[in-house]
């Protein structure tokens, strides 16, 4: 148990490692910049003013928002996706996979999800023992269930998911445009440097090394900004984008997207004014998504009514939503969802007891 114990510690002190190295790293140029950059190498006054104060609010912005990411707890599911303590127990003990998921069903019958597993089961995580919401993944690394994950960060050391996913978006940007804004206003000192037009000093390694890491950081941030921007546009997690959610309809790339105006309001609000404060707007509770019917639905194209003591056939046939006519799905869609599936699993249990019982009689 000790053992055990000290070597998680360990890997959660080891995991502060990416995070130490950023923070020296970006104190480090605050150095390199204010003092040997401003201070020593500028001539002119009037441009230290203006390069000083355009970094210092740069850099704010970029430490605020990294800070945030950070240091936001992830969200988890709500005590509702736990499981009473009858039912788990009840699950537990069974060992059947069918039972076990109509159990799960029952309990998920008031719960609004709406997303499967690829097997068209209830996503159920058995290490925090409660009922997926959807969107809702485990983290390894962190040991919990966060609400609409999107990735584990080492850089951040954190779960990137519903609560911080705008801090993270932000941190992106402001980090970009830190290293930007060092890399332009460094470029015509580094050049003179480096063509022995500025005497040598203390100051020309700073420089130097300040455009290049400047520049490095710049090209891996804009890659990775501009793939989640993309993803925001779409309504996506990194999960998502590499693995499809699935509805009743099956697998659906585009299932939580609203159309590009509503997919950037999920993330940063209804009102702009806070878009670029890395203060808290997502849209929602984290635990339920609007979505929308993108594929008809095969399972309620055409419905069969056998009635063996009539011998007769009853067709129902009901017209599928086409692309144009997608709807929020309601709860009252989910509620018919969960009958439907305990009807069909009474029904194949009736229909095995009934060819057990006329095969004993026949024998």
């Amino acid at each position: 148990m000790a053992p055990t114990h000290v070597l998680r510690c360990c890997q959660r002190g080891l995991a502060w490692i990416p995070v130490i190295f950023i923070a020296l790293v970006v104190c480090w140029s605050y150095y390199a910049y204010v003092v040997e950059l401003c201070i020593f190498t500028i001539p002119s006054l009037l441009e230290r003013i203006l390069y000083v104060i355009f970094f210092h609010l740069s850099f704010i912005m970029f430490v605020w928002s990294y800070w945030k990411t950070i240091f936001t707890k992830p969200a988890n599911p709500s005590k509702e996706f736990c499981l009473p303590k009858a039912e788990k127990e009840r699950y537990e003990k069974e060992e059947r996979l069918e039972l076990q998921q109509e159990i799960l069903w029952r309990a998920a019958a008031s719960l609004p999800l709406y997303t499967r597993t690829g097997a068209g089961a209830i996503r159920y995580c058995d290490r925090c023992q409660v009922i997926k919401p959807d969107r809702c993944h485990h983290c390894s690394a962190c040991d919990m269930c966060v609400l609409k994950m999107d990735h584990h960060c080492p850089w951040v050391n954190n779960c990137v998911g519903f609560s911080n996913y705008k801090f993270f978006i932000l941190f992106l940007a402001y980090s970009l445009v830190y290293c930007l804004f060092i890399a332009a206003t460094v470029l015509q000192y580094f050049i003179k440097f480096w063509t022995n037009e500025l005497p040598d000093n203390h100051a020309k390694f700073h420089v130097l090394f300040l455009f290049f890491v400047a520049a490095m950081f710049c090209i891996s941030i804009l890659s990775l900004f501009s793939y989640h921007l993309w993803l925001v546009s779409k309504n996506r997690s990194t999960i998502e984008a590499f693995r499809a959610p699935v509805f009743r309809t099956g697998s659906d790339k585009n299932g939580f997207s609203l159309g590009f105006r509503k997919n950037i309001a999920q993330v940063f609000g209804d009102q702009k004014k806070y878009w670029l404060l890395p203060i808290f707007t997502s849209q929602g509770d984290g635990l339920t998504f609007p979505t929308r019917l993108v594929n008809a639905d095969v399972e309620q194209a055409t419905v069969t009514l056998h009635t063996e003591a009539s011998k007769s056939i009853a067709d129902v046939t009901v017209n599928p939503l086409s692309e144009s006519q997608n709807r929020l799905l309601s709860n009252e869609q989910h509620a018919n969802n969960i009958r439907d599936y305990l009807a069909n699993n009474t029904l194949k249990s009736a229909e095995s007891e009934t060819i057990t019982v006329s095969m004993e009689s026949e024998s």
